[in-house]
């Protein structure tokens, strides 16, 4: 198969492309590496299946060139990362929406299959967990308070998504739940775990927001692009599927599980998120989805455990950081 991957030289990005040249696939990683890193694929360029293009979706042109190539299109690129959202909303609304709409407007005009990376910020301040993907209810805070406004963006692109699925496109949308592995800097992919492990590495403080009481079911990247792949099978059309693990862990515990793993001499402190992002930021308390359907439809469910996933993530990071 001939598969378009945007944002493929990201974090997830990467990992998914490796996957599918494994699976035997020919690979096109569109990327303009504001927010990756050529490091990350350069090891699959030296295959006759993998190609990289340097560009953006808003590219009208480069995407009237790759899209009638391939056979289906994992749409990975997108403005991300909490910060970024309070800090610079503008450019998080308008560099996700404006990319996901051309080219779905191209992937219909070819008729090519769609899948889409979305996130668990959709559900918002949901406390019903799980999240179930038809069942939960999408509860978000003021429009005033930019936190929020990824979560609307990023349910905007699924509305796209979904009303391109009712007038004949293929289209699957994934919400990605803490994807953590190699890869994942505190820069292209804002997750506590490499901005933990970095911190650990270097002997400096493990700064817990909150009281680190608030928990989240974190999944090995190798499992996030596994699923993702399987996501092109025809069975998963039309639907909105939880990407995750079941499995809950404390952001405090996480903490001190790093600390141990890596051996480190660092202080673990708490700071609160007025003092992180400003005043006004809101978190949720518990983060968990159901993985029912990515069972069912995907016939997937995580193989990695979260401490087999932290040790190979902190070997990376040993080796990479300066």
């Amino acid at each position: 198969m001939q598969v378009l991957v945007t944002g493929g030289a990201g974090f997830i990005g990467s990992h998914l492309c490796e996957h599918l040249i494994a699976e035997g696939h020919h690979v096109y990683c569109l990327d303009n590496l504001s927010n990756s890193d050529f490091s990350h694929i350069q090891n699959l360029t030296a295959s006759d299946r993998f190609i990289f293009v340097k560009g953006d979706c808003e590219n009208e042109e480069l995407l009237d060139d790759l899209i009638p190539k391939v056979d289906g299109i994992f749409h990975l690129a997108a403005v991300l990362g909490v910060k970024h959202t309070v800090e610079h909303p503008l450019h998080v609304i308008n560099g996700n929406l404006e990319g996901t709409s051309l080219l779905l407007k191209k992937a219909f005009r070819h008729h090519k299959k769609v899948v889409f990376a979305s996130t668990s910020e959709v559900y918002g301040k949901n406390t019903a967990t799980p999240f179930s993907e038809d069942e939960s209810d999408r509860i978000l805070g003021a429009t005033s308070v930019h936190r929020w406004c990824y979560s609307s963006v990023k349910a905007l692109e699924e509305h796209l998504c979904l009303a391109y699925g009712k007038e004949g496109l293929p289209v699957t949308i994934l919400r990605y739940f803490n994807a953590f592995g190699p890869r994942a800097t505190s820069t292209s992919y804002g997750g506590v775990v490499p901005i933990f492990i970095k911190a650990a590495l270097k002997g400096e403080p493990l700064e817990v927001f909150g009281d680190g009481k608030q928990s989240r079911c974190f999944t090995f990247v190798k499992d996030t692009a596994a699923a993702t792949a399987r996501a092109m099978s025809p069975k998963a059309d039309g639907l909105v599927i939880n990407i995750g693990t079941e499995a809950e862990i404390t952001i405090a515990s996480l903490a001190e599980r790093i600390k141990k793993l890596t051996a480190s001499p660092s202080k673990i402190s708490t700071v609160s998120y007025q003092h992180a992002y400003g005043p006004g930021y809101e978190d949720m308390l518990v983060r968990k989805p159901d993985i029912t359907r990515m069972k069912e439809v995907l016939g997937y469910e995580p193989v990695v455990r979260l401490e087999q996933g932290l040790l190979e993530t902190i070997d990376w990071y040993r080796a990479h950081l300066p």
